[in-house]
């Protein structure tokens, strides 16, 4: 049960549940206006006490779009985001987050400061790896490296703590009464008998060919599926070398980079160990003194496994590792930071880089070297010649670069058939800054990548010609008509059966085969025998009722309940007890739909989508679509 508690803790519906709280505490009453709201920087979202500024929203949107590209692998940009209405659900998401906040500060819900201290000394990377310790600089130095200050982290702490007691408590005081679970396992053991018969589409007849005038209807109709986006052709110049023209390495410029990168290119010597902190000297002596007779020591260490001496953070404890010359105990170390003892363990012997060993990795990285300078000498005599008034070709054929041309793609890279252009990002962004025509500067695309784009040819949106789309159009037709004919004898017949004609004999007026069923229960088993849709109907409809549901792509299943037998009490009342933590779960979340409403009413939350734009460097006002009046 505890684990149902914490789970619903992080529900975002134990945050609305508040409003079912608060009314006790409408006296508090709302926050003031803030007559200084049209000064300073605009909030993005703001609840009663609480807001985001368009800062911190930058910030967050930033780390949403680096997830995004680290689990999908593609690129995107905060545009892109935008346009699939992210930062929305962004902001309806932080509008319930601090409306439950400012909330919960006003009525005193405030975890203490010694909670927040001890999750804090519970995070690993907030210790030193010598001493074992809590570590005030580490502490800062961490939260540095994610953005944050230690005052953002222990409110984010603090109010996590809130949200998830309360939403516990919550939870821990409800309970729905034993009814509900009753009405679930009695539906859930309830045994039904049924009739019913399949409408193909044989028996509803096929849709004949359709005509051009139906295909330009269907046409306009799915007009915004159908519209083929903006279309680019550019030309790109490339400041490489062209493949398969590597330049050539004397043997004099190998040698010297061997020698100069010998240590680095070397493998050293590497040890396993651990490290056991000790208060002082005395400790030191008795840890040792415990490891050397094969005792545990009572400390734990840090343990070290395969690890080279440039890699120990210590330079006391490096020496009393690598100044061993096999494994065994040292005594007192002498640390930056109190004492330690080290145990070595094992013991790799280092290996020295040969010329023979190494030669095709320094021959790379010396090619590698005069390509890129080669490439930048042509970027840089690309510039001269441009700025001297030398088209764009000649400038390329002066210096030895090459264009290459790029077939039409849309605004995020993707060809015609749906394929990405293995590019950097910045050639699709540029080729739509620039017009018809239009050539941009040098561009670095990091890494050691320059290009100049040229935009060839721009194609507008467009509608297809009908013939270029009308297998698939025919197809689509097609298939909805048939779908419509087959629904409507399917429902021809079903009215049938409703006006009192027998089943049975409907079905044998279409050839169909009657198929019956006794007992059945709502489960797997059930549904797999008869098919999703034979079920929905059986166990959707009262006793005498007449049902139509899909059964498949091509049919229709036309069938009539003809008996509801209620379940065994016996066996309903185990089952309901069962279910009801779940009933429990589920009612309490739906409460939970309106009662964020109210909390952020009460809290009078908003949020500024213009300013939320604004602060991701895009217009305040989404651009009207192409042709839109």
């Amino acid at each position: 049960m505890i684990s149902h508690f914490r789970n619903f803790a992080k529900s975002p519906w134990a945050i609305g549940l508040v409003g079912l709280i608060i009314l006790s505490f409408m006296v508090l009453g709302g926050s003031q206006a803030d007559i200084f709201a049209s000064l300073g920087p605009r909030h993005v979202v703001k609840a009663g006490d609480r807001s985001l500024s368009q800062q911190e929203f930058r910030v967050d949107f930033d780390k949403i779009a680096e997830n995004y590209r680290e689990q999908t692998g593609q690129p995107v940009t905060a545009e892109d985001l935008v346009n699939q209405n992210i930062h929305i659900r962004y902001l309806e998401g932080k509008v319930q987050e601090l409306s439950f906040q400012s909330w919960a500060h006003r009525v005193g819900i405030r975890p203490g400061k010694e909670l927040i201290l001890q999750q804090i000394r519970q995070i690993p990377a907030f210790f030193n790896q010598i001493t074992g310790q809590f570590d005030e600089e580490s502490y800062k130095t961490v939260l540095q490296g994610e953005g944050l200050t230690p005052a953002q982290l222990e409110g984010n702490l603090r109010n996590e703590y809130a949200q998830n007691h309360f939403g516990a408590s919550l939870y821990a005081a409800a309970r729905v009464p034993r009814i509900y679970g009753a009405v679930i396992a009695n539906g859930a053991l309830e045994r039904r008998d049924g009739r019913w018969f399949a409408v193909t589409q044989a028996m509803a007849g096929s849709a004949p060919a359709p005509t051009d005038e139906q295909l330009n209807a269907f046409m306009a109709e799915n007009a915004d599926q159908l519209r083929r986006p903006e279309t680019r052709i550019a030309s790109i110049v490339l400041f490489d070398s062209p493949p398969g023209q590597a330049p050539e390495i004397s043997e004099e410029a190998i040698q010297e980079r061997f020698e100069f990168r010998k240590d680095a290119l070397s493998i050293p010597e590497r040890r396993t160990f651990s490290v056991y902190p000790a208060a002082n000297a005395e400790a030191a002596q008795r840890i040792s003194a415990a490891l050397k007779a094969g005792e545990n020591p009572g400390v734990e260490a840090t343990p070290y496994s395969e690890t080279p001496r440039s890699a120990v953070p210590d330079p006391a404890v490096a020496e009393a590792v690598f100044g061993m010359s096999q494994p065994g105990v040292s005594g007192p170390v002498q640390g930056r930071v109190g004492f330690a003892v080290v145990q070595v363990t094992g013991i790799q012997p280092g290996e020295a880089a040969t010329l023979d060993g190494v030669r095709e990795a320094i021959v790379q990285e010396l090619q590698a070297e005069a390509e890129k300078g080669a490439e930048f000498d042509r970027v840089s005599r690309y510039e001269t010649a441009r700025n001297s008034g030398k088209s764009m070709e000649e400038a390329v054929e002066e210096v030895g670069a090459r264009i290459l041309t790029l077939p039409a793609f849309n605004e995020q890279g993707f060809r015609a058939d749906g394929s990405q252009i293995n590019a950097p990002p910045q050639i699709f962004e540029t080729a739509w800054r620039l017009p018809e025509g239009g050539i941009s500067d040098v561009i670095d695309a990091g890494q050691g990548q320059y290009f100049v784009l040229r935009v060839d040819k721009i194609r507008p949106a467009s509608m297809p010609a009908l013939d270029e789309v009308r297998d698939i159009l025919v197809r689509e037709w097609t298939a909805r008509e048939n779908s419509r004919l087959l629904s409507a004898k399917a429902e021809e017949l079903a009215a049938r059966v409703r006006a009192g004609e027998d089943i049975a004999e409907v079905a044998r007026s279409v050839g169909a085969t009657l198929m019956s069923r006794e007992g059945a229960l709502q489960d797997q088993e059930t549904v797999e025998a008869i098919g999703q849709g034979v079920a929905q109907g059986l166990f959707g409809q009262a006793k005498g009722q007449v049902f139509v549901q899909p059964q498949s792509q091509t049919a229709f299943a036309v069938g009539v309940v003809d008996d509801v037998r209620a379940s065994d009490p016996a066996m309903v009342a185990p089952i309901a007890e069962r279910v009801r933590p779940r009933v429990t779960q589920d009612v309490v979340s739906g409460m939970g739909e309106s009662a964020i409403g109210w909390t952020q009413a009460r809290a009078k939350a908003s949020y500024d989508v213009g300013a939320a734009r604004q602060a991701l460097g895009l217009p305040e006002e989404a651009p009207a679509p192409a042709g839109a009046q």
